[in-house]
């Protein structure tokens, strides 16, 4: 028999649905930007780290206006030292203190009586202890462990050690060291006010003082 031929198109037979594959970029968005975030968080704590030595624990206080008030510092030109007049507290509830939104002080530092070292309030700041020298000056609270007003020797250490670095840090004299008496007449700190030869000890042992 003849072969019988036809004109029809040949058809494909059908195909599935393409569907849209997402582009690499597009599924790892995610993660790169949780990367970026946490980039972002640790450059942060390394630059707030980087102000001061790996010897003290960086706890800043919340800015409210009055204890922190988020203000530039001036040029330092002393560094203030200070006594918390609260016997037996230590450096953790100081700062806590400092950190209440109605609180009207604070420090840039708080020493505790073993010796810890609390940083409050950034070196670039200005904190609320030393009345109109506020302008000029990084504040040292100590802790104390009874009325005296003697600091432990653990806290008189870490005194002597931060007082010098931070004197090198700002390129200050040694010498550059008051108390909060010398501006007010406050008696504080107690002890470095009624016995002027611990005073004169200390800023000898501040010159002296390896950080």
């Amino acid at each position: 028999m003849p072969t019988v031929t036809t004109n029809r198109p040949h058809r494909r037979p059908p195909q599935g649905r393409r569907v849209k594959r997402p582009s690499p970029l597009r599924r790892f968005l995610p993660l790169i930007l949780a990367a970026v975030i946490l980039i972002t968080a640790i450059g942060i704590a390394l630059r707030l780290r980087s102000e001061v030595p790996s010897w003290v624990d960086v706890q800043l206080v919340r800015v409210n206006g009055s204890g922190r008030r988020g203000e530039a510092i001036g040029p330092i030109h002393d560094i203030a030292i200070h006594y918390v007049g609260n016997p037996g507290t230590t450096a953790q509830q100081n700062r806590d203190f400092y950190n209440n939104p109605d609180t009207q002080v604070s420090s840039h530092f708080v020493i505790g009586l073993k010796g810890e070292i609390i940083q409050c309030v950034p070196l670039k700041e200005k904190s609320s202890a030393t009345n109109e020298r506020n302008r000029d000056t990084i504040s040292i609270e100590v802790c104390h462990p009874d009325e005296t007003g003697v600091f432990t020797q653990e806290s008189y250490d870490s005194l002597v050690r931060l007082t010098a670095w931070l004197c090198d840090h700002f390129n200050l004299d040694r010498s550059r060291v008051i108390r909060h008496y010398d501006v007010t007449g406050k008696l504080c700190p107690l002890h470095f006010v009624e016995d002027e030869a611990a005073w004169a000890q200390f800023l000898a042992d501040v010159k002296a003082c390896t950080p």
